[in-house]
């Protein structure tokens, strides 16, 4: 595969990065990463749009217009020889003379194959751990995944795919994904210490055609009225999640609204571009 990286499309076993970089010093940097359907770059106006919020949260300067990336994308794509690809940018600091100044970013547009797909996970449902937690400038996607890495060895062990973020009694989301629940045909998800996910955006706009939907605050003490659970993300698209800790949400199966919402977003995507 082939990577775009500071102004030169190049195979990715070429692209390096010095060790003064920003993102390996201090872990100043930022990502994002979406994917094609049908070839097409799967709501490419607002990954665009979360992506430059977040560098100018972090004062950082995006060298190219959307036009100008969208040209590297598609060569990006060609190159690879795939039907669909996934992409990652990621956006650093960049060389620091001293360690703390930006001088210039570095930015780095990788494609990447495709992540393996959970089918089973769908159908079965997902565990995910309760933990403490907030993130630092939740609304950006920052490099930094320490406890998701950190605690990779526990999840395994008890068998949860991932983690769900709480903090002063109010739950936010998963360590990579936001995080809903079914309480009758109400769906509820939190409104603030979250990404704002593409694909929660595009959820939440299938479920207000059906359901009584509330973007608010959402209690650690809802979780044990949930009727139905889930999770979203460019990979996961509408997971099903069917035990949190100790608690099993609703029968411990996925819901009948969960899997409606993922068989529509499925038919959505599947025709994308088209």
């Amino acid at each position: 595969m082939h990577c775009y990286f500071n102004g030169a499309i190049m195979p990715v076993e070429q692209a390096s990065v010095n060790i003064n970089d920003l993102g390996l010093l201090r872990g100043y940097g930022l990502f994002d990463y979406f994917r094609t359907y049908n070839g097409v770059p799967f709501q490419w106006d607002g990954y665009w749009a979360r992506f430059v919020r977040s560098a100018e949260v972090l004062h950082l300067r995006v060298p190219l217009t959307q036009a100008q990336t969208a040209e590297i994308l598609t060569e990006l794509h060609r190159l690879s020889g795939q039907p669909d690809v996934a992409f990652r940018f990621v956006l650093t600091g960049g060389y620091s003379p001293d360690s703390v100044s930006v001088v210039e970013p570095n930015w780095l547009i990788i494609a990447e194959n495709l992540p393996k797909d959970n089918p089973e996970g769908r159908v079965r449902g997902i565990k995910v751990l309760p933990f403490e937690f907030v993130r630092d400038l939740p609304e950006l996607k920052s490099t930094n995944y320490l406890h998701m890495i950190r605690l990779a060895a526990e999840m395994k062990s008890q068998g949860a795919a991932d983690l769900l973020y709480y903090k002063d009694g109010e739950v936010s989301e998963l360590t990579r994904s936001n995080f809903f629940i079914f309480k009758g045909d109400t769906l509820v998800t939190a409104d603030k210490n979250i990404l704002h996910g593409i694909t929660r955006k595009v959820v939440l706009e299938l479920a207000e055609k059906e359901f009584k939907v509330e973007v608010r605050p959402m209690l650690v003490s809802e979780l044990e009225e949930a009727d139905e659970a889930f999770t979203t993300s460019t990979t996961k698209w509408v997971m099903p999640v069917v035990q949190i800790g100790r608690q099993i949400v609703g029968d411990g199966k996925p819901g009948p609204r969960t899997l409606k919402l993922l068989a529509q977003f499925e038919a959505l995507v599947n025709g994308y571009g088209k």
